[in-house]
């Protein structure tokens, strides 16, 4: 009895260090997702009054052109800046968690830009991009090349962004990788090192199957962060050329303090979190069938 007692206590004890962390996850994760799908239910103008509409707002999203452009551009930027930000990020945490002089210094170096702020970022690789006398075109002419309208094409105004934030972010995902390397107990190389297995069989047999987990969680964050993707494409490109770069949460802004429509901004905001919720549980299941989560 007194033992039942004990662990009551310890768990009222937790969960009284657990319970500042949930008042405020409530109040500025749950209640405002509730709260937005109630707004998604009415017409409601920023300026006016509201009313109650049900569905509509959802019915009329799906027959908008706009939104599906919206969400197609939103998909389209973590197809290509998953895949960089996952690879690169792990051959820079292989190549920086090798023993060198300045290591450290070559670990924050990569790291640094990811504490700075997206105005920043984009601001500084919007004049790199820019056509009359960025950097990079100013290299292309050096070399005899013409020069490249990089944030007025649809063909390359996309893809400019994804190399601005995979040079902003991989920094972060590195970190997490560095911190999954070091877990690896050394014995498990050396003794197959010892066996014969060259570097590469040691990474495919060993680095890789002990590294899953991490490679889970950088994958699952880093495609919740693109879904998120905003401030590049606000600053850098507007949405466009002609709508070309308009991501969905840009469109989300557009309606709601443009155009003061919050009810149908709030269906878009409610969609665009229930496919990251389920695109998060559905990586969570597939991670636990394969034993990654």
């Amino acid at each position: 009895m007194s033992t039942l007692i004990q662990n009551n206590k310890k768990k009222l004890f937790g969960m009284g260090f657990l319970l500042p962390y949930l008042i405020f996850y409530f109040m500025f994760m749950v209640y405002p997702a509730i709260r937005t799908f109630i707004i998604s239910l009415q017409e409601w103008d920023l300026l006016g009054g509201s009313s109650w509409v049900g569905l509509n707002n959802y019915v009329t999203m799906l027959s908008d052109d706009k939104f599906w452009a919206s969400f197609w551009h939103t998909t389209y930027f973590v197809l290509l800046s998953t895949p960089p930000l996952v690879l690169l990020g792990l051959g820079l945490a292989l190549v920086l968690n090798m023993k060198f002089p300045g290591r450290k210094f070559f670990q924050l170096l990569f790291f640094a830009p990811y504490v700075l702020n997206v105005s920043v970022i984009s601001v500084t690789w919007q004049w790199i991009f820019q056509s009359e006398f960025g950097l990079i075109n100013s290299y292309l002419q050096s070399f005899g090349l013409p020069k490249v309208s990089w944030l007025a094409q649809s063909s390359t105004a996309m893809p400019s962004v994804v190399i601005a934030t995979v040079w902003w972010t991989v920094g972060f995902n590195m970190i997490l990788f560095l911190a999954g390397l070091q877990d690896i107990p050394k014995y498990f190389h050396e003794a197959a090192e010892i066996d014969g297995a060259n570097a590469f069989q040691r990474f495919i047999h060993i680095t890789v199957p002990l590294l899953k987990r991490t490679i889970f969680l950088v994958v699952i964050l880093q495609i919740i962060a693109s879904f998120k993707i905003f401030g590049q494409v606000y600053i850098m490109t507007g949405g466009g050329p002609h709508g070309a770069t308009r991501v969905l949460v840009q469109y989300v802004y557009r309606e709601a303090f443009r155009y003061f429509n919050m009810g149908y901004a709030s269906a878009m905001a409610f969609t665009l979190f229930l496919i990251i919720f389920l695109v998060s549980i559905s990586q969570i299941v597939l991670g636990r069938k394969g034993g990654m989560a």
